[in-house]
């Protein structure tokens, strides 16, 4: 009986704990990057992680890939994944998109994701699946349009937050497809390293790869690195295990209100009606397509 008690409060509180863990990675990115350029900063995190996740691989005795089939398949997703979304995203950031309103255009990846479904991996897209993509991409429209109206953000921020967005997209179509039974440790140490090998050619063209080792952009690591990457990575595979994996996707659409929010205490950004609307908007057509049939 005194288990009970536990439970309910671990059903209602760990997802919670997961949307604002969740909503803290776009907020780490804007708190890190005026002390490295998107890139470089990517790939120290990236680099971390990766020795991070190496080493309790080798010690929980992780299964790695056997074949270099299966291998690249898993460094293709990790591209994807992490170098094409990441990437943008932390770009499209530091081009002065607002933490919240990156987090809304990737935060339609469920949208997406259900209209390529069909089609790619042969599952049925329903008429309130489509309505549910049409009204979550008005809704980002009308948002990104106000932002563009009122001089907030440029066209290439929101231009590289749409690669973000078809990275997220494609790339987890394609492991779903081609590597579904990826094991968490070994697999993401090698999506993680192949991130690292594909982003350094562009800060060593592009940036001049200089960091300033500041308190704030340490906490930002540290946070990113060990909170995100490994805490709320680890903590969505507990719901999942917990029997929710239905519900847990549905979570992910709480997170761009909740990163809009923790950015309006932070950075003091702020959205108008307009902006308000588009964001309701989107919400209503993420939890449309996630709805069960």
């Amino acid at each position: 009986m005194s288990s009970r008690p536990h439970a309910a409060f671990a059903a209602i509180a760990l997802p919670g704990l997961f949307v604002l863990l969740w909503s803290t990675g776009f907020i780490g990115a804007k708190l890190g990057l005026p002390y490295a350029e998107p890139t470089t900063f990517l790939i120290v995190r990236f680099a971390i992680i990766t020795m991070l996740l190496a080493g309790f691989a080798g010690l929980t005795r992780a299964p790695w890939p056997t074949s270099w089939r299966e291998t690249g398949h898993i460094v293709v997703a990790g591209i994807l994944m992490q170098a094409v979304y990441l990437g943008g995203t932390f770009s499209a950031i530091y081009h002065g998109v607002p933490a919240g309103i990156a987090a809304l255009i990737v935060g339609i990846q469920p949208l997406l994701v259900a209209a390529v479904a069909g089609p790619v991996l042969n599952e049925q897209v329903t008429m309130r699946q489509w309505a549910g993509l049409a009204l979550g991409l008005g809704g980002v429209l009308l948002v990104v349009w106000t932002k563009l109206d009122l001089g907030i953000g440029s066209m290439l921020g929101y231009g590289l937050a749409g690669l973000a967005l078809l990275g997220i997209t494609v790339g987890t179509v394609y492991q779903k497809k081609f590597c579904p039974q990826i094991d968490l440790r070994s697999g993401n140490a090698i999506q993680y390293a192949a991130a690292v090998v594909v982003l350094a050619p562009f800060a060593l063209l592009f940036e001049d790869r200089v960091i300033e080792w500041s308190g704030e952009f340490i906490f930002a690591l540290g946070w990113l690195c060990i909170v995100l990457s490994l805490g709320a990575i680890s903590l969505l595979f507990s719901l999942i295990r917990r029997g929710g994996a239905a519900q847990v996707s549905s979570l992910f659409f709480l997170v761009p209100p909740c990163t809009a929010l923790v950015a309006y205490f932070l950075f003091g950004e702020t959205l108008n009606l307009l902006a308000l609307l588009g964001m309701a908007a989107t919400m209503v057509g993420v939890a449309l397509v996630n709805q069960k049939r």
